[in-house]
């Protein structure tokens, strides 16, 4: 399976811009293609839950490239907690995190008080949210209903020109997309 590399000087100023102005980019994850915007655009995460026929209750994903991006959601949990969502990143788990000040948007967390963050080890992800200087909307990059892309061709299919860009690169090695888990149960809900 050929290996993701992180994405250029080009590609990466290309992102930014994008992402900055409110698009809605598609781009390869650990285990299947994932729609992404900034977190704080509310039109453009209006547009991939219309896209995704998605409603808002459900919430979304937050993928980030480093813990220092989601700092401002770890500092004030209590230390047992910050412990054990580290222990799981960087890599292909999402961890519940209770979004104490709620800082996150009420489009991006849905109806839930806590918040789903990944940090990821993939170098488009990573170059991507390193890119924006920020951590993105992550979510499966599907129809509800239907399979999440696992190739650009299927992207493609999916939402053809209504994407602002789809990010070159390779998806990573996981068959299965990230699995959640609560931080404060210890639950794995995925």
């Amino acid at each position: 399976m050929p290996v993701s590399k992180p994405l250029n000087d080009w590609q990466c100023r290309r992102a930014r811009r994008t992402l900055l102005q409110g698009g809605v980019i598609a781009y390869p994850t650990e285990a299947v293609w994932g729609l992404g915007c900034d977190p704080w655009d509310v039109l453009a995460v209006e547009r991939i839950l219309e896209l995704k026929q998605r409603p808002m209750e459900k919430g979304m994903i937050l993928v980030a490239a480093s813990v220092e991006q989601v700092r401002f959601l770890l500092d004030p949990l209590p230390a047992d907690l910050q412990q054990t969502a580290l222990s799981h990143w960087p890599g292909p788990v999402t961890c519940l995190l209770p979004d104490v000040n709620e800082q996150i948007p009420e489009w991006v967390r849905g109806r839930h008080s806590s918040i789903a963050v990944r940090v990821s080890d993939h170098p488009v992800v990573r170059s991507l949210c390193e890119a924006a200087g920020m951590p993105l909307v992550s979510t499966s990059c599907n129809p509800a209903g239907r399979q999440p892309a696992r190739h650009s061709w299927q992207v493609r299919r999916y939402f053809g020109d209504q994407l602002d860009w789809i990010v070159p690169g390779e998806l990573g090695g996981n068959r299965k997309p990230s699995r959640i888990i609560d931080i404060v149960t210890g639950q794995q809900l995925r």
